[in-house]
């Protein structure tokens, strides 16, 4: 919390705003549950961010699995948050009434944990390809991975869409990968393979074996069948980038009312204007 004190989070405020504009009883249950424990643990931090964070050397070396729990719901600052929320708000609202609360439920927590391994796979390959032991010491937190592969399955359940990213007008199935590449060049310092962690677990569920796998081990428990074609709730919209651990920057002139698409332009725009965007990598050498 001492890292929060003495400033006003105007990133909590505008997410709080932006949510009163929805309506709490427009909001499906989980997601309005997600949202709430993100911005709860945000106020209340478990443990310090170098201790929730997580990378190939807490995670698999020291096996500090409690991480993989814990980094998916901490956020590196109130603008991070405000982001990641306000994407899982409108991704909520579309797949949620979709999928129905439980296995949405069911797919929120299997892609917490999982991403988090994909990730630790990701760190340790390029750690090996390019020879460089840094890798295992990016330790990540945010909710954006899970973001990024609730996009994939945003963009497999509503087909033959397109999307504007960064003001490209790209067919839907692509989207995630163009931002995916987009978001590394703009803002190096966020968690690429995080993000293409996200996308892969995305991908293992829509075209891989990992719906029957949880199919399978919830036996009984959820009544889940694919869905037609749903209807647009909302028109779709984009997540923010997750970060690695780094001290805090300022934003400036961001107002309420902007798509998910205007917001991430602006905070383009900002970052050309910011030399601290990109950030550091949080090394954690403890």
């Amino acid at each position: 919390m001492q890292r929060r004190q003495g400033r006003v989070n105007a990133g909590l405020l505008l997410l709080l705003y932006q949510i009163s504009q929805v309506g709490l009883q427009n909001i499906p249950s989980v997601t309005l549950g997600v949202l709430a424990l993100n911005i709860f643990l945000f106020l209340n931090p478990v443990r310090p961010l170098p201790e929730v964070c997580i990378s190939v050397n807490e995670g698999f070396y020291r096996k500090n699995w409690q991480r993989l729990l814990l980094s998916p719901v901490h956020h590196a600052d109130d603008w991070h948050l405000y982001y990641n929320m306000i994407s899982m708000l409108w991704k909520g609202i579309m797949l949620e009434k979709k999928l129905k609360s439980i296995w949405f439920a069911y797919i929120i927590a299997v892609f917490s944990v999982l991403i988090g391994v994909v990730y630790m796979v990701l760190e340790f390959m390029l750690m090996e390809i390019l020879d460089d032991p840094s890798y295992e010491m990016n330790c990540a937190v945010g909710f954006s991975g899970v973001l990024f592969a609730l996009k994939v399955l945003n963009n497999h359940y509503n087909p033959g869409r397109v999307s504007s990213v960064l003001g490209l007008q790209i067919p839907s199935k692509y989207a995630c990968w163009v931002e995916l590449v987009a978001i590394h060049l703009i803002s190096p310092g966020t968690s690429f393979a995080g993000h293409l962690a996200g996308i892969l677990v995305g991908l293992m569920y829509t075209m891989g074996p990992l719906k029957k796998i949880m199919k399978a081990c919830a036996g009984g428990i959820s009544s889940f069948t694919d869905p037609a074609r749903p209807r647009d709730y909302y028109s779709e919209y984009y997540g923010y980038p997750s970060y690695q651990y780094r001290t805090p920057r300022s934003y400036y002139d961001y107002t309420g009312g902007l798509t998910e698409e205007e917001q991430l332009e602006r905070a383009v725009l900002n970052s050309l204007n910011e030399r601290d965007f990109g950030g550091a990598v949080y090394n954690n050498e403890q």
